[in-house]
């Protein structure tokens, strides 16, 4: 908190604290890239991992479409039955 409020210098609070002024540095540029997805709105977050749920069903339900009609019309085609 102290890096981003910026009322002491790096060092100040690298001496302070103990811990080297690079992994200071490495901190506050973590904690400003990320702070904007703090604020993002939770729904649209979840409604994107909803959508990519959705997405792997539906392809597993075609995959097992797939598997299920290749035996159907095999056995369609062995026994001579033409249902439509």
């Amino acid at each position: 908190m102290e890096l981003l409020k910026e009322e002491k210098t790096v060092s100040q609070i690298s001496s302070e604290y103990g811990i080297h002024f690079t992994m200071l540095h490495k901190w506050k540029k973590i904690a400003t890239d990320r702070l904007a997805s703090v604020f993002e709105d939770e729904e649209k977050k979840s409604s994107a991992v909803l959508i990519k749920q959705h997405e792997k069903e539906t392809e597993e339900l075609y995959s097992k479409i797939g598997k299920l009609s290749t035996p159907l019309e095999w056995l369609k085609k062995k026994s001579g039955i033409n249902i439509e």
